[in-house]
């Protein structure tokens, strides 16, 4: 027990008396001491910002899907895990399937019992006005009642429809926030004044809240405008149509029959015999978890790629910045071997100094994508925050390019003859 605590102080000494000497050493030449700065800072820089876009993408991707509810299923088409399922996409037989219809709307209300909502949706475009502003192709949605509680979005100003309203044929509208700032002027309310659909007089009941634009989100309301889905029979045909039909489980539902129950729905309401393949596909958010996993999985490699240049560079200026060191203090390393200084306390001392260098270029580097972070949260709607892992990441890298780039310099210093080392100048 004696010999471990003799060595384990004999280590530690050493180990700050290296600490020490490396410390001096950089603090002596700034110039020198910048110069590896420099390379590694740019070199880790790279790496955990690389790390924390990709960290922050894929949190804000993920949380718009969920978002956009993990228990809504989206009946479609095209199965969306087509496209990563790695077969051909037979897309003749996909369009040659039927559209989806109102009265496969009503069946599904009726006929489902494990789901607690369900909602559609036509989509169609229009000529909005009100006085002398016009605004063309604006996206109308027709909808029922449960849209706005499947699809997501926020009325913070009136009120979203009735039950009664969805199911009229009734004039009346809730608006997007951009639509409402290009037609109304500063001053007007939007709420409770009516506007030209199409040449339809409609009143506004309601403004949408504002979410802002986002390259992931599938629907963005700021520049639509919903309607009760009746009134939209005025601007197409449902019949030469696809209307989306989504349906919410149950929370106390088990999913695996929910799912099984509305597919049973829909091969029912189309008439489909046992022989025949579905015609329809049932598709979830979830569906794009192992799509979503592989994608950041490539591009995670892909930043390795990226940075790993990147701190390839910082690490040769390291190396090339040791060499130097080494060979300006040649005298001294024979100085300290003829007072008695082991080899390793050589070694130790100039693996110090690389680690030193490239752990404070590590953490510069770090503190500047920290404050890129803050930034761009601050001023974008776009969240980034960076992960301890992250944090961890750039520190260990950089302690290790360190050490690597380090050892052939500090091995060199280690094996000089004192005798020899001595009689450099």
């Amino acid at each position: 027990m004696k010999r471990i605590i003799k060595s384990a102080n004999i280590f530690f000494k050493l180990l700050g008396e290296s600490f020490v000497f490396a410390y001096d050493s950089v603090k002596g030449d700034k110039f020198r001491a910048f110069l590896s700065l420099l390379g590694v800072t740019i070199g880790i820089f790279s790496i955990v910002a690389v790390f924390t876009a990709i960290e922050g993408l894929e949190k804000n991707v993920r949380q718009l899907f969920s978002s956009l509810g993990t228990d809504v299923v989206y009946i479609d088409k095209m199965a969306w895990d087509a496209f990563t399922s790695g077969e051909e996409i037979k897309w003749w037989e996909f369009r040659q399937r039927p559209n989806n219809t109102y009265e496969e709307f009503l069946f599904l209300q009726k006929n489902v019992t494990l789901a607690d909502q369900i909602a559609l949706a036509a989509i169609t475009n229009a000529s909005v006005a009100y006085g002398r502003n016009t605004l063309r192709n604006t996206p109308l949605y027709g909808v029922t009642y449960y849209w706005n509680q499947i699809s997501f979005f926020e009325v913070d100003e009136g009120r979203y429809f009735t039950a009664a309203e969805t199911a009229e044929n009734i004039p009346l509208a809730v608006i997007g926030r951009n639509v409402a700032e290009e037609l109304f002027p500063d001053g007007i309310t939007p709420v409770n004044n009516n506007i030209k659909i199409g040449g339809y007089t409609v009143r506004v009941i309601g403004l949408i809240k504002k979410k802002g634009e986002s390259m992931f989100d599938p629907v963005i309301y700021d520049d639509a405008i919903i309607i009760p889905l009746p009134f939209v029979r005025n601007f197409i045909d449902l019949r030469r149509t696809s209307p989306t039909i989504v349906v919410h489980k149950h929370p106390q539902a088990d999913e695996e029959e929910f799912m099984e129950q509305l597919r049973n729905n829909m091969r029912a309401v189309r008439r489909l015999k046992p022989i025949q393949n579905d015609n329809f596909a049932l598709n979830k958010m979830s569906f794009l978890d192992d799509a979503l996993s592989q994608l950041f999985g490539v591009i995670a490699i892909a930043g390795w790629v990226i940075g790993g240049f990147s701190i390839l560079i910082g690490a040769f200026g390291v190396a090339n910045i040791m060499f130097v060191s080494v060979k300006e203090r040649t005298h001294i390393i024979g100085i300290e071997k003829a007072m008695g200084a082991k080899s390793s306390f050589v070694l130790t001392q100039f693996l110090f100094e690389a680690a030193l260098l490239a752990l404070v270029g590590g953490v510069i580097g770090i503190l500047i994508v920290w404050g890129l972070a803050i930034f761009v949260s601050n001023r974008y709607d776009f969240l980034l925050t960076m992960s301890v892992s992250n944090i961890l990441r750039g520190v260990l890298v950089s302690g290790v390019v360190g050490l690597v780039a380090g050892f052939i310099p500090s091995l060199q210093a280690a094996r000089m003859d004192p005798v020899e080392a001595m009689n450099q100048q």
